[in-house]
Protein backbone atom coordinates (compact mmCIF):
# COMPACT_ATOMS: atom_id res chain seq x y z
CA UNK A 1 0.00 0.00 0.00
CA UNK A 2 1.43 3.85 -1.04
CA UNK A 3 1.65 5.81 1.57
CA UNK A 4 1.21 3.86 4.94
CA UNK A 5 3.45 4.73 7.58
CA UNK A 6 5.50 2.10 9.43
CA UNK A 7 4.93 1.23 13.45
CA UNK A 8 7.86 3.67 14.75
CA UNK A 9 6.98 6.70 12.29
CA UNK A 10 3.39 6.19 13.23
CA UNK A 11 4.00 5.91 16.99
CA UNK A 12 6.75 8.96 16.85
CA UNK A 13 3.94 10.83 15.10
CA UNK A 14 1.45 10.62 17.64
CA UNK A 15 3.37 11.05 20.44
CA UNK A 16 4.51 14.38 18.51
CA UNK A 17 1.19 15.76 17.89
CA UNK A 18 0.02 15.20 21.78
CA UNK A 19 3.18 17.44 22.25
CA UNK A 20 2.67 21.12 21.81
CA UNK A 21 4.17 22.16 18.74
CA UNK A 22 5.88 25.09 19.76
CA UNK A 23 8.51 25.66 16.99
CA UNK A 24 10.99 28.26 17.02
CA UNK A 25 13.38 29.49 14.64
CA UNK A 26 16.42 27.35 14.93
CA UNK A 27 14.93 24.36 15.71
CA UNK A 28 16.04 21.26 13.91
CA UNK A 29 12.61 18.84 12.72
CA UNK A 30 12.04 16.49 10.25
CA UNK A 31 8.72 14.92 8.58
CA UNK A 32 6.77 12.94 9.92
CA UNK A 33 8.19 10.18 7.58
CA UNK A 34 11.37 11.18 8.28
CA UNK A 35 12.21 11.43 4.57
CA UNK A 36 13.71 15.04 4.73
CA UNK A 37 15.03 16.91 7.73
CA UNK A 38 16.27 20.70 8.08
CA UNK A 39 15.80 23.59 10.30
CA UNK A 40 12.96 26.09 10.94
CA UNK A 41 14.04 29.89 9.50
CA UNK A 42 10.15 31.82 10.88
CA UNK A 43 6.88 31.44 11.46
CA UNK A 44 4.43 32.86 9.50
CA UNK A 45 1.99 34.70 10.91
CA UNK A 46 -0.97 32.12 9.61
CA UNK A 47 0.76 29.60 11.90
CA UNK A 48 2.78 28.06 8.68
CA UNK A 49 6.24 27.01 9.43
CA UNK A 50 9.10 28.29 6.96
CA UNK A 51 11.94 25.79 7.33
CA UNK A 52 14.57 24.59 4.68
CA UNK A 53 16.09 21.02 4.07
CA UNK A 54 19.14 20.03 4.63
CA UNK A 55 21.43 20.08 1.58
CA UNK A 56 18.93 22.46 -0.56
CA UNK A 57 18.55 26.12 -1.29
CA UNK A 58 14.90 25.95 -1.34
CA UNK A 59 12.47 27.07 1.93
CA UNK A 60 9.72 24.87 2.14
CA UNK A 61 6.44 25.72 4.30
CA UNK A 62 4.42 23.40 6.48
CA UNK A 63 1.57 22.81 8.66
CA UNK A 64 3.23 22.72 12.37
CA UNK A 65 1.68 18.80 12.48
CA UNK A 66 3.62 18.05 9.54
CA UNK A 67 7.00 18.26 10.81
CA UNK A 68 8.05 16.57 14.40
CA UNK A 69 11.16 18.00 16.12
CA UNK A 70 14.56 16.57 15.47
CA UNK A 71 16.16 14.79 18.59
Amino acid sequence: MAGVLDRESLSSGITALAELADFKPGDRVRTLKGSLRGTVKKILPDGRIAWKPDRSSSELLALPESLLRAK
